[in-house]
């Protein structure tokens, strides 16, 4: 079978779109349990609390890509032994950066709640949601090492399964917490903190067949000699500086509305959750052109490289304008399932044609962080990234905060319109140059 077909692209993105809309779906759970409170103040917490997550927990995300995209070279190279000690040294990276998580969660919790400016009884129960679940770091950062991994040996089935049993089990706790035990968002919380540790144990059972079929040698040596660790660290680091770049967008968003009153903060809670359902399935056919870009560059064929871009371009916008178009026809239904609060309904629903918009103009940068995360092009994502968000995105909202939320949501459809561009013409002239095939990180 043609390992760069469209067959092979959908055997490995399918579960992966299925696996990453579990992620969005958990949110939704959780937006609409406490959407559904007597009161918003309970919805703009955990907006709040998950928020901070998106930085401390979400912007570790370089240990699921950076992970994807050194896995998928050693396996088109099929030096089975290399994706060993790939896989240990990035779960040995997750293990040290989860724990010092814990060790700062003080000083991380009161200082992401003052930046947002979160106050009163909002900030109370966001500061009780963040107590909880910050515990959950060195299961959560692990996990992202399991799935980058997989992803990176062209397998979609061992994250659909881990994902689904994380998330449905995140899902079963929220409903027993808030809804038999009558927690607020301490339930939330501890319910996400239980589910990732449950997760991590089912991912470390699904390695083992996999190992099995990939015959090698754990080499301790070259696991723990800190030249070997070079690459990945400079990998990381690159896409470290890419994805705080990223949530800073998002969080920015978030400290604007709250800004603008608990109701536009609820309600762009509210509709963040169209943007990430959206990108978790774009996200999973980026995940295929990372593995099959990977594989390409592991192999150094430059068909193969075209085929892996053109085929997940095709189904990616394929997906893109089906989004839009069920945005269109049923947004106001989704509001509605989301948030059963009349003032949130009628807000949100001022702002759902950005969302109608976002997939066709978002589309491209997903599908280029799949390029260059397979191509191992770290310091190209963070420099168009960098440029996206501090020569674009700040300077757009800046000059049209007289539309107030219009403004807002404007300079962030500008921003992911940048990153599409950008990448695309560092895209091009890295593939004239015949650079993508020299995965320097």
């Amino acid at each position: 079978m043609n390992p760069y077909s469209h067959r092979q692209v959908a055997r490995i993105a399918a579960p992966l779109i299925i696996s990453n809309a579990t992620v969005p779906l958990l949110g939704a759970v959780d937006t609409a349990v406490m959407g559904h409170m007597d009161a918003p103040d309970y919805l703009a917490a955990v907006a709040v609390g998950s928020s901070l997550f998106s930085i401390l927990y979400l912007g570790f995300n370089f240990l699921r890509m950076g992970t994807t995209g050194l896995a998928a070279q050693a396996f088109g190279r099929a030096q089975n032994t290399e994706l060993r000690t790939v896989l240990a040294q990035a779960l040995l990276s997750a293990l040290v950066l989860g724990a010092a998580l814990i060790l700062l969660q003080g000083l991380l919790g009161s200082s992401g709640l003052a930046l947002i400016g979160a106050e009163g009884f909002v900030e109370k129960l966001a500061q009780t949601y963040f107590d909880i679940r910050i515990w959950s770091a060195p299961a959560t950062l692990c996990n992202f090492v399991l799935l980058g991994w997989f992803i990176g040996m062209q397998n979609g089935r061992a994250p659909l399964i881990l994902l689904v049993v994380t998330t449905g089990v995140n899902i079963l706790l929220d409903l027993l917490f808030v809804l038999g035990m009558g927690m607020e968002t301490d339930g939330v919380a501890l319910a996400s903190a239980l589910a990732e540790y449950i997760g991590l144990m089912c991912g470390l059972a699904l390695l083992r067949p996999i190992l099995r079929d990939n015959p090698g040698s754990w080499q301790l040596e070259q696991i723990l000699n800190l030249g070997r660790f070079r690459k990945l660290l400079s990998v990381n680091a690159n896409l470290l500086i890419r994805t705080m770049s990223l949530l800073f967008t998002f969080f920015f968003i978030t400290a604007q509305g709250m800004r603008m009153g608990p109701a536009i903060l609820a309600a762009n809670a509210v509709l963040l959750n169209f943007q990430h359902i959206t990108a978790y399935l774009l996200d999973g056919l980026a995940n295929a052109a990372e593995a099959l870009v990977g594989r390409a560059v592991g192999e150094g064929s430059e068909s193969g490289l075209d085929q892996a871009v053109r085929v997940s371009l095709q189904w990616s916008l394929a997906v893109a304008l089906f989004f839009s178009a069920a945005y269109l026809l049923a947004g106001d239904a989704l509001i509605r399932l989301l948030t059963g609060l009349p003032e949130i309904r009628l807000v949100a629903g001022e702002y759902l044609p950005w969302m109608i918009l976002s997939p066709l103009i978002s589309v491209w940068s997903f599908l280029f962080d799949g390029v260059y995360v397979g191509a191992t092009r770290a310091r190209e994502m963070r420099n168009t990234m960098l440029v996206s968000t501090f020569l674009v995105f700040l300077p757009a909202w800046y000059f049209t905060q007289g539309l107030h939320n219009h403004g807002l949501w404007l300079a962030f459809t500008l921003f992911m319109a940048a990153r599409g561009l950008t990448m695309g013409w560092m895209y091009q002239r890295m593939r004239s140059n015949g650079e993508l095939l020299n995965s320097n990180g």
